[in-house]
């Protein structure tokens, strides 16, 4: 049978990386897709690098269009990025009868409803395991793998460079600056990085994952986001010595009142699996009534372990390419007329613990108020650390210590509400630093 024909829209590293694991394991691949995977155009500013890295085995050309227009071609990989000329290139493969394999979960994140709906209609599919943790199948187990399942939470490490500096911040006491240079140095940080040190990166990743879980159309828009660019190594150090590693993770969980959609630092009890995912690696741990909860690990980014996924995705969409799209796994796990509308919460409903940092004058009475404030809003505390005075330090004839609080769940909007009284407290000496806790038991 003759080699199902691929454009491959952008080879810089991902798609130089698909390219050569292409190349390099076709016999592999051949027998398990059933016939041949041929990269036959690519389409690349750079023309010149593009004939290079492909060696006579692929046309080159310029434009995208001139591969979305060849009828030989039947699945198109989009390796672009971006909103821009990325969607449209992606909404011109979908009409002109393409399947799609995309790794750009930006772009997913925040036009995949247009994009998924308009693949529907012409029969086609957009696949995009590439698009979350690189080469971990966490895609591909959510939607097919746990598929008996009603999918009760879903918490994920899904950006290495966060947890590069996290991991530098702790292991070597590097404040979050520091880090980020390290990163920066070493090649795990743009050097723009603020899609990853925002927490933006992470929150596309976990907006495709909750719509996946829980079948409801991704709303990227209705995701809380807070990044990593306030953590201090200070509170990185009193969370260890409270038997917890500070993470930033990616939470969706289905709840009464709705789904809980949001990414920012937390405590993780360092007992955990995945409070143990040092340097650039991805872990995301996935909870289901009939098979509890499983835990998902490997690179996720690089040249290499992405393209694992985009041939991973061609491989499937070979398979499928003569099937009737009726009876196709669909794009978000739960046939198109089954996806709920349901609402996103917002932050001041979610419950949770808290870990709390207080710069407080050393005097007897303090710790009583704050405890009396924090009861009369309905929260109790779990653990408390002080930190005697000559430890900390301060300013002047004032004796200063550090008190640190760890919480029972409770819910966001009343904690909202107390720290607001914390703060005006007499006693309490600099801003409050208040980092959620999650122990996804």
């Amino acid at each position: 049978m003759k080699p199902i024909q691929v454009g491959l829209l952008g080879i810089g590293t991902i798609g130089s990386g698909t390219f050569e694991v292409l190349a390099r394991n076709q016999e592999e691949i051949r027998r398990r897709a059933g016939r041949g995977i041929e990269i036959a155009m690519v389409a690349d500013l750079d023309i010149e690098r593009a004939r290079q890295i492909v060696a006579g085995h692929a046309q080159v050309v310029s434009d995208a269009r001139a591969v979305i227009a060849n009828p030989d071609i039947e699945i198109v990989v989009e390796l672009i990025g971006g909103y821009g000329i990325a969607r449209q290139l992606v909404l011109e493969a979908i009409a002109a009868g393409k399947h799609v394999v995309t790794a750009n979960k930006a772009l997913l994140a925040v036009h995949g409803a247009e994009i998924f709906e308009q693949a529907q209609r012409q029969g086609v599919m957009v696949a995009f395991e590439a698009a979350v943790a690189g080469g971990v199948p966490i895609i591909k187990a959510l939607r097919e793998g746990l598929t008996a399942n009603r999918i009760q939470w879903v918490a994920g490490i899904i950006n290495g460079t966060t947890n590069f500096i996290l991991s530098e911040m702790r292991d070597k006491g590097l404040d979050f600056a520091a880090a980020l240079k390290d990163a920066q140095r070493l090649g795990y940080a743009e050097a723009d990085p603020t899609f990853d040190i925002e927490g933006i990166d992470a929150a596309h990743k976990i907006t495709l994952m909750s719509a996946i879980a829980f079948g409801i159309p991704v709303q990227f828009d209705q995701a809380y986001i807070e990044g990593i660019t306030k953590l201090a190594a200070t509170d990185i150090r009193y969370a260890e010595q409270l038997g917890y590693r500070i993470k930033l993770l990616g939470v969706t969980r289905r709840m009464p009142q709705g789904i809980e959609l949001r990414v920012h630092p937390a405590l993780i009890p360092a007992r955990r699996l995945i409070a143990n995912v040092e340097g650039a690696m991805n872990a995301v741990v996935v909870n289901g009534d009939a098979v509890g909860t499983t835990l998902y690990y490997g690179k996720g980014a690089g040249k290499e372990p992405t393209a694992s996924a985009v041939i991973a995705d061609l491989v499937d969409l070979t398979r499928l390419a003569a099937s009737d799209p009726q009876h196709r796994v669909p794009h978000l796990a739960f046939q198109p007329g089954a996806l709920y509308d349901m609402r996103v919460m917002s932050m001041e409903e979610t419950i949770t613990g808290y870990y709390l940092r207080l710069r407080v004058a050393d005097q007897a009475g303090v710790l009583a108020r704050l405890a009396t404030t924090l009861a009369e809003a309905s929260i109790s505390i779990d653990a408390l650390l002080q930190r005697e005075a000559d430890e900390v330090g301060g300013t002047g004839s004032e004796p200063q210590t550090d008190l640190v609080i760890l919480t029972h769940e409770a819910r966001e909007g009343n904690m909202n509400r107390a720290l607001a009284q914390l703060q005006a407290l007499p006693g309490v000496l600099a801003p409050i630093v208040r980092i959620r806790k999650e122990e996804l038991a």
